[in-house]
């Protein structure tokens, strides 16, 4: 039995939560909290496997919350938000920041057309997610004390003219990270498939260009990618290179159940630039990706997956390393030092 806490002040929400909640065998709601300051003293008396934690509250908002939470009492957090104004989107990015894992849509009413789809993506997130292992998150000091240099580069690339990312939960706070280490001329485009709950990606991107200053953007079908700006695939589509290096948006079929999906991806940049390519696999569930970056890795690209300890979840990069599919396992800031060091315009 999964056991959650609801932190949610209005009254209408909670009522609708604990519904669609407590309409699963495998999950029971021990608490209903108004607000943060509440949140944190219940989940110590409570002790619950998982928060659902709404982002605007009074007293004390969603992010602080999480943040008090993932450094006293750390457990898995899942951010459920109405809201899609700058203000709120910040808010709940930084909350994935701080260790929530992950940001779903807050279910339209019962009547609602995208009730059943909007109640079935909050079950499985809850149910996913309870089974990550948290770990406490230490204060910005203590993390910085901590910070590791780059370990010496053992194969120097061909010309960077792409770089590929696939991310999933914990993605967010990392991408951000990896894009506020790049210099602004930053000598090739970035593409990425980051796996996120519908609704979500434009917030996303608007929050990561004000934050890391790498100029992001929901890609768009016929996109020719500039150097030094990121492009995300979006809700729903695949997100491909063609043959000319332009971005080709379909809505094929899922990929091993996901669309989109970074197997997708990474295929079409081994075919199109091969040795002339970086490919980064970062934290998230499952396997998605793992197979085509060994492949990248066979046709001569840059292969790199983040390390266990700054992985939220290790399942996609562990695939891969078991693979023998990364040339390199780095934390998120190294990964920035490598791409800043190496992909320069024609340069090896």
């Amino acid at each position: 039995m999964i056991k959650v806490l609801i932190v949610e002040d209005s009254r209408v929400e909670q009522e609708l939560l604990a519904h669609i909640l407590g309409s699963d065998p495998q999950i029971q709601v021990v608490g209903i909290v108004g607000d943060g300051e509440r949140a944190i003293a219940e989940v110590k008396r409570l002790h619950p496997d998982l928060v659902t934690m709404d982002i605007h509250m009074p007293r004390m908002n969603g992010f602080e919350t999480t943040r008090r939470l993932m450094e006293e009492s750390p457990l898995p957090i899942v951010i459920v938000s109405g809201s899609f104004s700058r203000s709120d989107s910040d808010k709940t990015f930084r909350a994935l920041e701080s260790g929530a894992l992950a940001v779903v849509r807050k279910p339209r009413g019962i009547g609602h057309p995208g009730y059943r789809e909007d109640a079935r993506e909050l079950i499985n997130n809850v149910r996913s997610m309870s089974e990550v292992k948290v770990v406490k998150r230490w204060p910005r000091l203590r993390r910085e004390q901590l910070r590791q240099p780059l370990p010496a580069v053992v194969r120097a690339p061909a010309e960077i003219r792409v770089v590929a990312i696939g991310a999933s939960t914990g993605g967010p706070a990392v991408i951000q990270k990896i894009l506020s280490g790049l210099p602004r001329r930053f000598a090739a485009p970035v593409l990425v498939v980051q796996h996120m709950s519908t609704g979500f990606m434009e917030s996303f991107v608007d929050w990561l260009t004000v934050t890391s200053g790498f100029p992001s953007h929901v890609a768009l079908h016929g996109d020719s990618p500039l150097p030094g700006n990121a492009y995300f695939a979006p809700d729903g589509c695949h997100m491909q290179v063609g043959n000319n290096g332009q971005i080709v948006l379909t809505k094929d079929e899922p990929d091993n159940g996901l669309r989109p999906s970074v197997a997708r991806l990474f295929r079409s940049v081994t075919e199109t630039y091969g040795r002339n390519a970086v490919g980064i696999l970062l934290t998230g569930m499952g396997r998605d990706g793992a197979d085509e970056l060994k492949k990248m890795r066979d046709r001569g690209g840059v292969t790199i997956v983040q390390d266990q300890e700054s992985s939220i979840i290790f399942g996609m990069p562990g695939e891969a390393v078991k693979q023998d599919a990364a040339d390199y396992v780095f934390a998120p800031e190294q990964i920035a030092e490598y791409l800043a060091q190496h992909v320069k315009a024609g340069k090896g």
